[in-house]
Order: structure tokens, then sequence, then C-alpha cells
């Protein structure tokens, strides 16, 4: 809650389900991002229904009745896994990753989605799509999701019927479309490592180049505003989930924009709460053109700098 009122959600991100302790201890209000690669690595073969279900039921039940939204398999990029065979390539962060690997293995796709719904009884889940470009992507990952529910339901097996579906908005294509995908999902979660890399074609692994790759970016900054006003305009909640949400001096200008939910490290979630109950966001939000209508990441970073110190309460 900030100062004037406003109701917002500081969330953590989490890699397994043992870090839902320390996500609670630092005050997190739910789970923004839910990892789920942890269930894949450092094995031989993919990992069966049963134990997907076990494990997304041991991190509903942690963070009941706070909302989890648990991000379907992201693999590829630099996550790989041998077992899967997937071959080499020159440039595979813009290969075949994520939803694109999914889509393409639908049984495996379905057995996560299986363990998902069944244990979606067991606390408030959000099931979120990564590295989507294409609206066809969306309503192909949402059909599959329908026919693995209605199979569960003819075998009897309890599903919740309040389950939210979303996306993260990271590769630029998603971001320009976004007032059209918003009509196909219940929320939106902004994941700024990639959609910073992408936008600025910028590798964010390279050190050489590490200075370019900038959360302040006019571009960057611009693509977020977008897709906030797309997400609220048809009724969606918008959230972010990369590094950028706990940033310090980013944090009144995502607010200002209007970002509903702010998941980060759960190092990070106490002291992004705190600063959030000192700002206003009335005046946050008339701050925005004046940041936006800046040229320059460093002048956009310097101005933050100084108006975290005045807008705070």
């Amino acid at each position: 809650m900030t100062h004037d009122g406003r109701k917002v959600i500081v969330a953590a991100n989490v890699g397994t389900p043992k870090d839902c302790e320390g996500a609670l201890r630092n005050g997190a209000e739910g789970v923004g991002l839910f990892r789920t690669e942890f269930i894949y690595l450092n094995r031989e073969d993919l990992p069966g229904e049963e134990e997907q279900f076990q494990a997304y039921k041991e991190v509903l039940e942690a963070m009941a009745p706070r909302e989890v939204v648990i991000r379907t398999l992201d693999v590829g990029g630099d996550k790989e896994l041998p077992y899967l065979g997937l071959a080499k390539e020159s440039n595979p962060f813009l290969g075949y990753r994520a939803i694109r690997v999914c889509l393409d293995r639908p049984e495996m796709f379905k057995t996560q989605l299986r363990a998902l719904l069944r244990a979606s009884v067991y606390g408030k889940l959000g099931i979120m799509f990564p590295m989507i470009s294409s609206l066809d992507e969306v309503r192909r990952a949402k059909g599959m999701l329908a026919q693995v529910r209605e199979e569960l339901v003819s075998e009897g097996v309890a599903v919740s019927e309040e389950v939210e579906v979303g996306i993260m908005i990271e590769i630029p294509a998603a971001a320009v479309m976004s007032d059209v995908l918003a009509r196909e999902v219940d929320f939106f979660s902004i994941g700024t490592n990639d959609l910073i890399q992408y936008t600025t074609a910028v590798d964010r692994l390279n050190g050489k180049i590490a200075s370019l790759y900038t959360p302040y970016h006019p571009a960057v900054l611009r693509l977020v505003r977008q897709v906030i006003e797309n997400g609220h305009k048809f009724g969606i909640w918008v959230g972010m989930c990369g590094e950028a949400a706990g940033d310090q001096a980013l944090i009144p200008l995502l607010l200002g924009m209007g970002l509903d939910e702010f998941s980060m490290s759960a190092i990070s979630v106490l002291e992004s709460r705190e600063l959030l109950g000192r700002l206003n966001y009335a005046e946050a939000r008339a701050r925005v053109p004046e940041v936006l209508a800046l040229g320059t990441a460093a002048e956009i970073e310097e101005t933050l700098q100084i108006l975290r110190i005045s807008e705070e309460v």
C-alpha cells in the first residue's frame, strides 16, 4: 500500500519450494515468479507428473492463501537440459527455447500442465507462459491447457476453477502487440531481463558491452508503459518479475506507470515494501511524462535518483 492508499503487491521470485520460507520471512505477499527449471535440472530424464505435482503442491501450500505464479518450463538460451537432445545453436537466445520447445513437445508440456492443474486445489495458482512472441502461441498454449483440464475432469480429478493464466512480456513483439494479447489472458508479467536484451540488442552475458545493458533505456521504459496501459485498458493486472522490479530508483517510476505487482528477489522485498509505503502514487504518476521525455539512459537514471528522494513522503 502506498502512502496515499494505492494497493500494490510486492511478491518474490522463487526457485524452489524451500525458498518460500525466506520469501515469507521478508514479507512477500505472494510469488510473482516460480521457476520450474529446478525440477528438470541435474537429472538424466524428464520428471514425471507425480514428482512435479508434489513440488507445485508444496509451494502452493506454503504460500496459501497468497497467489503463486508458476512459469512453465523455460529451457534453452542459457538453460540446457542434455537429455532433451537440443541441437547447438549459433544464437540460442533467438532460437529453440521456452514456449517454442513446449509447444513442439506436447506430451512433455501436457505432463507439466496436468501436474499444475492437479496442484491448483492446494492454493491460489497462476500459470504463466514464457517467451511469448505471437497471439498464435498464446492460443495454442491455452488450447493445450484447456484440453488437459477436460481430461482431468473426465478422470474425476479435482481442478480449481480460479486458475489465472498469463504470459511473460519479454519480447518486443509481445510488448507492441500487448493490446491484442491482453484480450486472451488474465495478467501480464514483464520480464525485464530479456526485454532489455532484445530491445537494445545487447547480450546481457557479454561483459564487453555490459554498460549498454540498462533498465533505464528510454525505449525499454516506453515499452513498459505501453504494456501496463494496454493491460489496464482490457482489465487485466500487470506485474514485473525482472530484476528491475526491485530497483529502488525505478520503483517510483514503475508505480507512477501503474504497475500492479513488483516481484523480486526475496532479499529485496522488505526494503521495497517500505519504499512503496512512503511513496505517493498521484505524485509518482505526474512525474512519468517528464521522465519518459528524456532521451538517454544516463539522464533518466540521474533524474530518477533525484526523484526518489523528492517523492518519498
